[in-house]
């Protein structure tokens, strides 16, 4: 196989000591949707191949079944605990609208139930990663920080976050455990790419002097978007496709983005790279990123996205201030 060139850089995840791979992969939405098991064991063969220690997952992804998958794959592979790191995500639920205290919330019931549950479909006695997926503004907020503070506790997980939190829920978080000496979150997932940058470059500012917030970005490649596919219309193999997505093939039919996204293949072009690889080495070259969450169906695709950190290298300040013009257009 094709790979890249330069080794597989870590990063310190915020102010803990876990190092993750600037890479790493989830399995939202292909898991168990698109792949079976011996494809997405395909491909986080692959991913592990190119130096990729984090695999991302959540407990709402296909219902549970994308951590049944992973879980399986980790176990047919037999790696070795120290060697890889992975996370789920709590807040949907997977047993529908009817489940009172179990579905789109973060109450210590559901929270402290849940965890079992999702060690169980992963094969693992401890989560190294857990986040609240959302907020839960019908919850306060000691009450979520004193249950992650407790499964913490428990050796259930290593380190807690949030994901598409507030910066302002972020801190009150952070201070409330600090104030009460409980568990502080060490990390947050928000959506970052070329087209949604204000959370992660404006509004998160503050939180990586004060707390060395660490940052698990997703979406990348803006769900598809910045590959260049979705210049033409939207492929029938594509996500856009899918049954239940059609809002995203909305989002993948704008004119004004897909002509950003036209100028900005003749940057890739003039550094022999694809549009994808240059939309993933962008996200990497911001310091606050810890890890770049990547996804794939195919280890093709895998082996693709890998060399993004060929690009990286190549991403000095001439190179991202080109970048910077053609999206401030």
């Amino acid at each position: 196989m094709t790979t890249s060139t330069t080794k597989m850089p870590y990063r310190h995840l915020g102010r803990s000591g876990l190092k993750v791979s600037v890479l790493s992969f989830g399995s939202w939405v292909s898991f168990g949707t698109q792949m079976d098991v011996d494809q997405a064991e395909a491909c986080m063969v692959e991913a592990r191949n190119h130096g990729v220690n984090f695999f991302d997952n959540a407990e709402a992804y296909a219902g549970g079944k994308s951590e049944e998958l992973m879980g399986e794959i980790i176990e047919r592979q037999g790696w070795a605990r120290h060697s890889f790191v992975v996370s789920s995500k709590f807040f949907w639920g997977i047993h529908g609208p009817d489940a009172e205290n179990a579905f789109n919330t973060l109450n210590r019931k559901y929270l402290l139930e849940a965890i079992d549950p999702s060690l169980e479909r992963l094969k693992l006695d401890h989560l190294d990663l857990i986040f609240c997926h959302r907020a839960d503004p019908d919850t306060p907020i000691e009450e979520t920080v004193r249950a992650m503070h407790e499964i913490v506790s428990s050796g259930k997980a290593l380190y807690w976050g949030t994901s598409e939190w507030s910066a302002d829920e972020v801190r009150a978080a952070y201070e409330i455990a600090d104030r009460h000496g409980w568990h502080k979150p060490v990390m947050e997932q928000p959506q970052y790419n070329m087209f949604n940058r204000d959370k992660v470059e404006t509004e998160f500012n503050r939180l990586y002097r004060d707390i060395d917030l660490g940052l698990t970005t997703w979406s990348p490649l803006a769900s598809g978007l910045l590959t260049g596919k979705y210049i033409d219309g939207i492929p029938e193999d594509s996500r856009a496709a899918l049954e239940g997505y059609e809002w995203l093939a909305d989002q993948m039919t704008d004119e004004s983005q897909n002509n950003v996204v036209k100028d900005l293949a003749a940057v890739a072009s003039d550094l022999d790279c694809t549009l994808a690889q240059l939309a993933l080495a962008w996200c990497a070259s911001n310091p606050n990123v810890s890890t770049v969450i990547t996804g794939a169906s195919r280890p093709e695709q895998v082996t693709e996205n890998m060399k993004a950190i060929d690009v990286l290298e190549k991403l000095n300040d001439d190179v991202l201030n080109r970048i910077e013009a053609i999206l401030a257009r």
